[in-house]
């Protein structure tokens, strides 16, 4: 039987930006808020992280060195950081292995959220997807959630992955009619490509997603999103679902204050 390692002596937290397993004296909150602004508040930048609740085996990873470092600094500090691995770390830890994601926006302000099961959906609207790990474009998709999580990890298809990370993003009235649909409030850049995107994904039968952006900005703005996000490999899918705005503003203020105020990327 394989060794494995608990995450009850220091926890397991999974990075999403950039992609790394750290394990951590801290508690998410505490943990959120030193990944995002530094041990001085020296540096910025949104953070997106998953809290590894299981155990995980030791041949994937270097629990060696974990167990090397497992306790406080000299002086009584707790460990804040233990890097174990920034590559393909995500394919590695099974899905029973994630518990809460956590979201910080970049003056540190730690917002937690639970998964839940996701259902099928029957509209034909448009959808617009942010990708975090393992890779990170932005795509325009006629494909529900399910769909979208089921065509990126089938692994009979020449390009996939085997497990990803994605958010859905607000759309508004361009989810029904991306040629005329209203786009006030809508904070992306190039609205006319992102149009033309959400055409080409709408019209054409062999184009289940058209990519928006290439690449994802560090600083990723918490406020676009419309649903929330969404963990799934070729057979399941977890759904972290982001509360409604009217919550935010009444039980999570100065979070939702500080992700609309953030700067923008």
């Amino acid at each position: 039987m394989t060794d494995q390692v608990s995450t009850q002596s220091m926890r397991l937290y999974l990075s999403l930006i950039p992609e790394a397993l750290i394990a951590s004296m801290l508690p998410p909150e505490e943990f959120g808020t030193y990944y995002a602004v530094g041990p001085r508040n020296r540096t910025r930048g949104s953070a997106i992280f998953f809290e590894i609740t299981d155990m995980l085996d030791r041949e994937l990873f270097p629990f060696e060195e974990l167990e090397k470092r497992s306790v406080p600094h000299p002086d009584g500090t707790p460990r804040r950081s233990v890097y174990l691995s920034v590559y393909r770390v995500l394919e590695k830890v099974p899905i029973e292995a994630f518990g809460r994601l956590y979201l910080v926006t970049p003056d540190g302000r730690t917002l937690g959220l639970d998964s839940k099961p996701v259902e099928e959906s029957s509209s034909n609207s448009l959808h617009l997807y942010q990708e975090f790990c393992p890779v990170t474009p932005r795509i325009a998709s006629r494909l529900d959630p399910i769909e979208f999580s089921r065509w990126l990890t089938d692994v009979s298809r020449p390009v996939s992955v085997p497990k990803l990370v994605f958010a859905e993003l607000r759309l508004g009235d361009l989810a029904a009619n991306p040629e005329t649909g209203s786009t006030e409030d809508l904070p992306y850049p190039d609205i006319n490509h992102l149009r033309d995107c959400l055409k080409e994904a709408q019209s054409s039968p062999y184009k289940t997603g058209k990519t928006v952006i290439r690449y994802l900005h560090h600083n990723f703005l918490f406020h676009t999103i419309e649903t929330g996000f969404f963990l799934g490999d070729s057979s399941r899918i977890l759904f972290y679902p982001l509360p409604a705005r009217e919550v935010l503003e009444r039980e999570y203020f100065d979070w939702w204050r500080s992700a609309l105020t953030a700067f923008p990327h």
